[in-house]
């Protein structure tokens, strides 16, 4: 394995000391000692907390090796200096590495260098006693095999527990906070935040359902920094009901008569009247409901043992809150800032729903950062760009800055990978879990049917066009709102919410004077923070650390700007100055015949037709993933519904960095047309994983007695001989803009445009870069098999690829 670690801080010597004693590994039995032995022995007894008894120590040791002929325990009688290589054997086998799999006796700083595990100065082969404390201090901060840092997997231990109930503000090691709080003492309550909206009409401000843990610690006056995730699923939902909302897409494409319009005319500007605040009548400290288990995120589990309060909250339309699920609009951004602003103490909840009686969130230090994936991510980034304050950072994995990038693309009805048939009303249904209370959704049943026909009207199957519903679920109009630090983490390989969501959040607040980083992995729809390969959590405690306890720890300094993980080498993580730079090279390749060159192309006509031979067409509706191979490898069942263009062999690496652009000259033999792209990879090769792998069950625990994770990771599958890098979509009839209809003539030919989704990939030296043009795209676009002829020219239409070269 490689181990990545982002987020280990430069420490000096002298602070390196003083936080070996504020953790207990220095005390006044150890901090004089002049031995090096002897200390070290001191240091592997406060490690080996199993071991009540010296006999039981003394059997611990026997099982470590120091050398390949001494035991630890042989070596700790006998030997007279401390040598580093003995120290880094042991070392080793503390991090879990063994040493007939992962290293030799022998040489054990080879094995330290090839894993990327950090190792300390030292002059000679012995060390002196500052050169082993200051060993032993990096030693704590290095991950181990299983992807955490040995202090970690001591909390796991219960290293920390004689902290609990002593300690009365975070404890730090390495810039980053320590598991000293109890989570068996957690303080559970629940509060309803009075939202200043009335998103079901009823002439009332909508109470929203917030659970809070926070530490014990609070009690004694401990103010205390908020980890906030905001997740309609929080509550339960309806996938029966929503399911039966599921759109049909095996429909034809439709001619859309043209229009002028102009974004003015579709740009949705709405004042809403809200209700007077309800009159509050009494206040007090102590809250009249708890809960047994929220729905976590293990990222928040890993947080509460180290100082930080979480709060869950599923937002208008869910079980216990009021209101009606609206699918990312502003009523959803008003709902979900509402919690920050009770945080910070700019607006009131109450005890329960009917006695108004306030309660405060005394307990906090009035600093929030939002966590949370997909959805929970996208209304992090909703709320950013409020500028709320308070609000310090967010933490936005796999999120959505514009909805009509998630189920639109150019003027077409586009399904989120995975879910044909899904939209804004389906989602609405599923998270409307007001539904789970029979009692409940009785009075708001009427409104509630109501309210899901206005959405699928707004959402307009019928055209794909981005219109005034799409403009209020638009974020990037209010990115210049963004005063929070913000931190985004996605997978290139997303096709649920497409890298476009995140680059144009990355791009979009460049000049906000923000702090911006972001991690892209080789993932698709996934969380990262228990893989082995990258110190994910690590990064995030150093990050939040800086953020919510403004501790002066270099986060933003340390912490690189972007770090993507290697589509070609397992477990291998780079850092950049920047992504998707509008400025970076590019690579035009002209488009002839089946080639994609730099050399002037000849004027061809290539045409393909979008119908299949029926049988083909009912196998692949429900086949998918049989439809995308068969694309990717010409199989003669699709040979006449697509157009290949490659490359020569590349004579060196191809790095992809950013969006490509292809432009046609094209035409339609009828008055409606789409169009699909892909950019493949052609070469065999063993490629990552397309999903994680279970590498250990429960195996990451970060704290004694308190919730694991499992830890996964990529790792090489079989070869294959391509594989889709990146695609992109278009209706021809939106070729000017998404709301703008133009007319499409048949046989006419056209100039068009398409940005596909924005990318970093490595083409390997001897692959090929090929490009498919097709039409109905089985995964995502309507599949109508209709008999549609496609030509393009190829001396007007190129593929613009933007590289890395720094």
């Amino acid at each position: 394995m490689k181990n990545n670690q982002f987020a280990i801080r430069p420490t000096s010597f002298n602070d390196q000391i003083k936080e070996l004693k504020e953790i207990g590994f220095l005390d006044k039995d150890n901090e004089s000692e002049s031995n090096p032995i002897r200390l070290w022995k001191s240091f592997l007894s406060k490690s080996f907390l199993e071991a009540k008894t010296s006999s039981i120590f003394e059997e611990k040791l026997k099982t470590y090796m120091a050398t390949e002929d001494q035991n630890l325990n042989e070596y700790l009688d006998y030997a007279t200096s401390l040598s580093v290589m003995a120290f880094y054997n042991v070392s080793l086998q503390l991090l879990k590495f063994n040493p007939d799999v992962d290293f030799n006796l022998s040489d054990p700083l080879s094995a330290m260098k090839k894993i990327q595990l950090m190792i300390a100065d030292h002059n000679g082969d012995n060390f002196t006693i500052d050169e082993l404390k200051s060993a032993w201090y990096w030693l704590l901060a290095t991950h181990n095999k299983n992807g955490e840092t040995f202090i970690d997997s001591l909390a796991a231990k219960g290293f920390f527990t004689s902290f609990y109930g002593k300690i009365t503000q975070p404890l730090l090691f390495n810039g980053k906070t320590l598991p000293v709080f109890d989570p068996h003492k957690l303080i559970r309550e629940v509060v309803y935040v009075e939202s200043p909206q009335d998103s079901d009409h009823d002439g009332k401000r909508d109470l929203l359902k917030a659970e809070i843990l926070r530490p014990q610690e609070t009690e004694q006056g401990l103010k205390v920094p908020i980890l906030y995730t905001a997740s309609p699923y929080n509550q339960g939902t309806n996938d029966e009901t929503g399911e039966k909302l599921t759109h049909n897409v095996n429909i034809p494409l439709k001619h859309k008569e043209p229009n002028n319009l102009q974004y003015k005319d579709i740009e949705y500007n709405e004042t809403k009247m809200v209700p007077e605040p309800r009159e509050i009548n009494g206040q007090t400290k102590r809250a009249e409901e708890d809960f047994a288990r929220e729905s976590s995120y293990t990222l928040n589990n890993y947080f509460l043992a180290r100082g930080f309060a979480v709060v869950y909250m599923a937002g208008i339309g869910t079980k216990d809150s009021d209101g009606l699920r609206t699918t990312g609009d502003p009523d959803e951004t008003i709902s979900t800032v509402s919690v920050i602003k009770w945080l910070t103490g700019q607006l009131p909840a109450f005890t329960n729903r009917t006695d108004n009686i306030e309660i405060k969130a005394w307990w906090s230090n009035k600093k929030v950062a939002m966590t949370g994936r997909s959805y929970l991510g996208t209304l992090a980034t909703a709320a950013a760009t409020t500028g709320v304050p308070g609000l310090k950072t967010v933490i936005s994995e796999a999120a959505i800055s514009s909805w009509y990038d998630y189920y639109r693309d150019g003027g077409l009805v586009i399904a989120p990978d995975g879910f044909p048939g899904e939209d804004a009303d389906v989602l609405a249904e599923e998270t409307f879990s007001r539904r789970l209370q029979p009692g409940d959704f009785h009075n708001v049943k009427q409104l509630w049917n109501q309210q899901i026909k206005d959405i699928e009207t707004g959402e307009d199957r019928n055209t794909g066009n981005y219109n005034r519903f799409w403009d209020a679920r638009n974020y990037h109009k209010n990115f210049k709102n963004i005063k929070a630090d913000v931190f985004m983490i996605h997978g290139l390989n997303d096709w649920n919410v497409k890298p476009r969501n995140v680059e144009r959040l990355w791009n979009g607040i460049k000049n906000n004077g923000v702090t911006e980083k972001i991690i892209l992995h080789q993932g698709q729809h996934i969380y990262i923070n228990a893989f082995r390969s990258i110190d994910y959590n690590d990064i995030i405690n150093l990050w939040l650390t800086h953020e919510l306890l403004g501790v002066d720890n270099q986060a933003k300094e340390i912490i690189p700007n972007v770090i993507i993980q290697d589509n070609t080498k397992v477990e291998t993580w780079n850092s950049y100055k920047d992504w998707s730079d509008n400025n970076n090279d590019q690579i035009k390749y002209n488009l002839s015949s089946d080639k994609l060159s730099a050399e002037n192309s000849v004027n061809q006509s290539l045409s393909f037709n979008d119908k299949l031979a029926q049988k083909d067409f009912d196998f692949y509706i429900k086949h998918n993933d049989a439809w995308e191979k068969d694309l990717l490898s010409n199989d003669p069942k699709i040979t006449n519904n697509q157009l290949i263009f490659k490359t020569a062999e590349l004579k060196k690496d191809l790095i992809i960095d950013g969006k490509a652009e292809v432009n046609l000259k094209v035409s339609s033999n009828q008055n409606l047309g789409l169009l699909s792209f892909q950019l493949i990879d052609y070469g065999s090769q063993k490629r990552l994983t397309v999903s994680p792998i279970l590498l250990a069950k429960n195996a990451l625990a970060a704290t004694y007695d308190w919730r694991e994770d499992d830890l996964r990771e990529f790792t090489y599958d079989k070869e294959t001989p391509f594989k889709m890098i990146t695609k992109g979509h278009l209706n021809l009839q939106n070729r000017t803009a998404p709301y703008k209809n133009d007319e499409l003539d048949p046989n006419v030919f056209y100039d068009i445009n398409v940005e596909l989704q924005p990318t970093f990939y490595k083409i390997l030296q001897g692959h090929q870069l090929g490009l498919i043009i097709y039409a109905t795209d089985f995964g995502m676009t309507v599949r109508g098999n209709q008999d549609i002829d496609y030509t393009i020219k190829t001396a007007d239409s190129s593929l613009i690829v933007p590289i890395h070269t720094k």
